[in-house]
């Protein structure tokens, strides 16, 4: 008797942090994929503003696209099998991984200090990883994390968090914003080509009949 699961296989999402200095990935792996995901595309344009007589309108780079969702994160299956961590600090871990996205490293700040107080006049800005927002194999993209907001709704007798809602809010990350040498310039690339062939496949083969007009007169 077969015992492999009936059913496709469900894909996770998750956020990858990338370390862009030594390559280093780590990955937020959510616990349940969010039910909604809202996303909103703003076009760069010029030309076509009310009330300016322009010959074309030009696109100026790729539209800035917006994500929300919101991650439930939830201890009670782990505390159940006797699962050490969450017994000792609940969902904490997962709380902090996810906000330490918003953080330089402490090492980046104490080598930083340490340089400043060496007699440096100027020090850079903290290096900030890739992060990739991974929503199956169609969307993988770089994005930058604009808010985290959380929801702590249950605790233990210690005050550790057990479940809570997180929102997170993001903007991806385009070749209009990153350098040709960044790494995230040629995955938002990668993500652009796999919505072009998409879209391909969402077009009429016979747009005229499909809305009665003969579009060739156009």
């Amino acid at each position: 008797m077969s015992t492999q699961p009936y059913g496709p296989r469900l894909l996770k999402g998750a956020l990858v942090a990338v370390d862009l200095a030594t390559g280093q990935r780590n990955a937020i792996i959510f616990q349940y994929n969010p039910e909604t995901l809202s996303r909103s595309l703003q076009p760069q344009m010029a030309g076509g503003e009310q009330g300016q007589h322009t010959p074309v309108v030009r696109f100026t780079g790729a539209p800035i696209e917006t994500l929300t969702l919101e991650v439930t994160i939830d201890a009670t299956d782990q505390l159940e099998s006797g699962d050490g961590q969450a017994l000792s600090m609940g969902i904490h871990p997962q709380l902090n991984a996810l906000e330490m996205l918003l953080y330089p490293q402490s090492e980046q700040v104490i080598q930083n200090n340490r340089v400043l107080g060496q007699g440096s006049i100027e020090i850079g800005p903290y290096l900030a990883p890739l992060t990739l927002f991974v929503w199956g194999g169609n969307r993988v993209l770089p994005v930058l994390l604009t808010g985290v907001s959380s929801r702590e709704e249950m605790f233990d007798t210690h005050l550790n968090p057990l479940r809570a809602s997180v929102t997170l809010t993001m903007r991806a990350l385009s070749y209009s914003d990153l350098d040709s040498s960044h790494k995230g310039y040629h995955l938002f690339l990668a993500y652009q080509g796999a919505k072009e062939v998409m879209a391909r496949r969402g077009l009429a083969s016979d747009p005229g009949s499909a809305i009665g007009v003969d579009i060739n007169r156009f």
